[in-house]
């Protein structure tokens, strides 16, 4: 199964800026609330799984670690697609964010114990000034606002372990606040708010 794709990967979840998972170190990464939801968008430019078309694909995948760490694994997933996808593509791309066959997902799938079955929704995606927003009606909506400072410059971080799990492109990941998130899938274990976030540009294959 030959794929790749290139695009942005928002991150969001519900401990405070900035979620200590990203350190990789499991001395530093106590959840805030003693348990993590995270959401992730992934906004394709362009892909392509075997012979199948993924560019300009939108797809959400939702996970909930029960903690203390993210390390102590046994998390659920569920995964999004737009209902405008073909099945051909939903099936991709939920092989992707199962990470089942390598790319910056794998990691991250692997600290799982249970998938719920893939939802098809109506997902909205916009962007305006810096500031993304994504809308599953009677599921949850995400928030995620770049930080810049006092020159505009993006504030970022570099090199941490899990800026490397997702392959962010340089290792390096925009710092990008989720408050206005809000994720309340009954099927979930938790309903939770967004506090923290990060935003990367991603290459991926498999």
């Amino acid at each position: 199964m030959a794929w790749n794709l290139s695009g942005e990967l928002i991150e969001t979840c519900s401990c405070n800026m900035l979620c200590p998972c990203w350190f990789g170190q499991a001395d530093l990464m106590l959840m805030d609330q003693g348990w993590c939801g995270t959401t992730i968008l992934l906004r394709i430019r362009e892909g392509k799984f075997e012979d199948v078309d993924l560019s300009g694909q939108n797809a959400v995948v939702n996970l909930h670690f029960p903690g203390p760490t993210l390390f102590d694994a046994n998390g659920t997933g569920r995964v999004y697609i737009d209902e405008g996808a073909s099945e051909a593509q939903q099936n991709a791309l939920e092989t992707i964010l199962h990470g089942a066959s390598g790319g910056g997902m794998e990691v991250p799938a692997s600290l799982l114990s249970k998938w719920l079955s893939t939802q098809r929704v109506a997902l909205t995606v916009n962007e305006n000034d810096g500031k993304v927003t994504a809308q599953i009606p009677g599921i949850g909506d995400l928030s995620s606002r770049r930080l810049v400072n006092d020159l505009g410059n993006k504030m970022t971080m570099q090199n941490t372990a899990f800026s490397m799990v997702f392959g962010l492109e340089g290792h390096v990941g925009d710092l990008a606040p989720s408050d206005g998130t809000a994720w309340k899938d009954p099927d979930m274990p938790e309903p939770w708010q967004g506090r923290s976030g990060v935003v990367g540009q991603v290459t991926w294959s498999g």
